[in-house]
């Protein structure tokens, strides 16, 4: 699982263990962070691995896989939950702010494919992309990240067409605003404002909590959702039913 020593990758990580899976913590930084998911798992009574590379590296990327291979022999779920951006409005992107959110959303994933495939195989392996409401909808400061999401969903469903016959499922999750550092960060000095007007347009009244997605994560990877694959489901409490500018009527 990439990017799990925290929010919602820390979340699912958790959630796969309490499921009974062992578990990869994937982490590019914060290895303190990486070490207390792990020591959580193992509490847990699960196996973690905990791994770390540099998302953007294609040989980094390869030693981890390696690492798993020779860990476990084989590999049932690669959730694909890292991502970094540069929240800038379109005037002031740079091609490295493009470069680096394309790479590590896209150009990763691409590679962890390639990579997990082999270790599924004869296993009916889950693959799980990590979306987000940027994908569809266009957000102040959003649009490095929010088109490299929006090619994630369709990278999702070429997968999910290329390696069905292979018994692999491929699905993205697209949560709406969830209570992490990550929206934290995106919302800055205007953070509290930001969140009573995604409250005000939520039915369900609160922000996603990382295990909400998380749960979901679990469903995906289960046999349960064997039949499911090529599709971005919402997990936003609603967010995106409304729109904005009617609250008078």
């Amino acid at each position: 699982m990439t990017g799990s020593s925290r929010g919602i990758g820390r979340a699912s990580a958790l959630a796969m263990a309490r499921a009974g899976a062992n578990v990869v913590v994937h982490y590019r930084r914060d290895g303190n962070a990486a070490e207390e998911t792990a020591n959580e798992i193992r509490g847990l009574g699960k196996q973690a691995l905990v791994l770390k590379a540099e998302i953007e590296s294609e040989d980094e990327l390869r030693a981890m896989f390696d690492r798993i291979k020779d860990e476990f022999g084989h590999l049932d779920v690669l959730m694909a939950n890292a991502a970094a951006s540069a929240f800038k409005p379109i005037a002031d992107l740079k091609g490295y702010h493009l470069d680096r959110t394309y790479r590590v959303v896209l150009h990763s994933l691409v590679q962890c494919v390639q990579l997990a495939v082999p270790l599924m195989a004869g296993r009916q392996g889950r693959i799980i992309t990590m979306s987000s409401m940027g994908s569809r909808f266009t957000l102040p400061r959003y649009a490095a990240l929010g088109t490299a999401k929006a090619a994630l969903e369709s990278l999702t469903r070429y997968i999910a067409a290329e390696y069905g016959p292979e018994g692999i499922t491929c699905n993205a999750l697209n949560p709406g605003v969830v209570a992490t550092e990550s929206a934290k960060f995106y919302g800055a000095d205007h953070y509290d404002a930001y969140e009573r007007d995604v409250l005000a347009h939520t039915p369900l009244g609160r922000l996603a909590e990382p295990e909400d997605i998380a749960d979901v994560a679990v469903f995906l990877a289960s046999d349960a959702a064997r039949f499911i694959t090529g599709q971005t489901i919402r997990v936003d409490g609603g967010l995106t039913l409304t729109t904005g500018g009617f609250e008078s009527f």
